[in-house]
């Protein structure tokens, strides 16, 4: 049985690809820092084998800010693959915490990679990546050829990551693959991104839970996938023959006014009264354009996105409705959401 480790486990897609590894037969631990609260929901429904009554996934707690913890647990789990997904990933956040968002992001992945590196047997090594290294883009759409160019204290840590596991590809052999994915979202998406927070206020809007919602760049463009379609990538990145950097995306691009038209659409809704502009929320720098092509991963991993722009929001919109309803039962009995 092979085993994995993730770290993120908690996030967006460390809960994807642990279902994902799970349905494959791994056994999978995931790593988790230590808190007074844990923030497990995303992954409660994997603890637990409903026919024997057995743990599927496991966790074991760590930080990538702690190089020796995290030495000390891949020595012990001596897992075959590791998936790196840790990070403070809010964009905009990274402005206002910039030396916390490099050290996870950038200082902590050199941390893993030096500790894989001293191992007997070294695991393959998936390093998240992001579209956001590209930035103020010198060319469209955006290949693993296209230089770097990031605009936020997160895009320059995972161009640091990103050069760093290169380099211990290189330089010591080991098999470490730069997965770039372009953005990638969910029902699972954290509710201060931008998707998340569109579906959930409109779903609430609908039912008169809402009446305002704030965004910053409506322009801003995207290139938006389904982040369960993203983890197979991952995964196959990982059964490669040789070790190589993928950029991952669905090819179009779609600005926050077209999600908004998709999403309030969805639901019989103008959203033009509701949403109302807050400087807040604009980046220092801005990204205003992202576009994949994802032809190599095509090519090589037989790689293809299965959730389209208009399935994903509606995805997202009728997952967010559940919630709503939710809390307007209990609105209605007097209870606190």
């Amino acid at each position: 049985m092979p085993k994995a480790l993730i770290t993120g486990v908690t996030g967006q897609d460390g809960s994807y690809l642990a279902e994902l590894l799970l349905a494959k037969g791994y056994e999978v631990f995931g790593l988790i820092r230590r808190s007074s609260s844990f923030s497990t929901a995303r992954i409660d429904h994997l603890y637990q084998d409903p026919h024997e009554g057995k743990p599927r996934l496991k966790l074991t707690y760590g930080d990538l800010c702690d190089g020796t913890n995290i030495s000390a647990v891949l020595h012990e789990l001596q897992p075959d693959e590791v998936y790196n997904l840790a990070a403070q990933s809010h964009v905009r956040v990274s402005f206002d915490q910039p030396i916390y968002t490099v050290d996870v992001g950038g200082i902590g992945v050199l941390r893993v990679l030096e500790a894989m590196r001293r191992m007997n047997k070294p695991p393959r090594f998936y390093q998240a990546s992001s579209s956001e290294m590209y930035g103020r883009v010198v060319e469209t759409p955006q290949t693993e050829k296209t230089p770097f160019y990031p605009r936020s204290p997160y895009g320059c840590g995972k161009v640091y990551a990103f050069f760093q596991t290169v380099n211990y590809r290189e330089a010591y052999n080991l098999f470490a693959t730069n997965g770039i994915l372009f953005n990638h979202e969910s029902p699972r998406r954290g509710e201060t991104f931008v998707t998340r927070k569109i579906t959930r206020a409109a779903t609430r809007i609908k039912l008169g839970l809402q009446d305002k919602l704030f965004l910053g760049n409506l322009d801003a463009k995207r290139d938006w996938g389904f982040a369960g379609d993203y983890v197979e990538a991952m995964w196959r990145m990982l059964q490669h023959d040789t070790p190589d950097d993928f950029v991952i995306a669905t090819g179009e691009t779609h600005s926050v006014r077209e999600f908004l038209d998709e999403v309030f659409g969805a639901l019989d809704l103008d959203w033009k009264p509701y949403v109302e502009i807050d400087p807040r929320y604009f980046r220092p720098t801005e990204v205003e354009l992202l576009l994949g092509d994802a032809s190599k991963a095509r090519k090589l991993l037989g790689w293809e996105p299965k959730v389209t722009f208009k399935a994903l929001a509606r995805m997202m919109v009728d997952e967010d409705m559940k919630l709503a309803r939710r809390e307007a039962i209990l609105r209605e009995h007097g209870e606190n959401p």
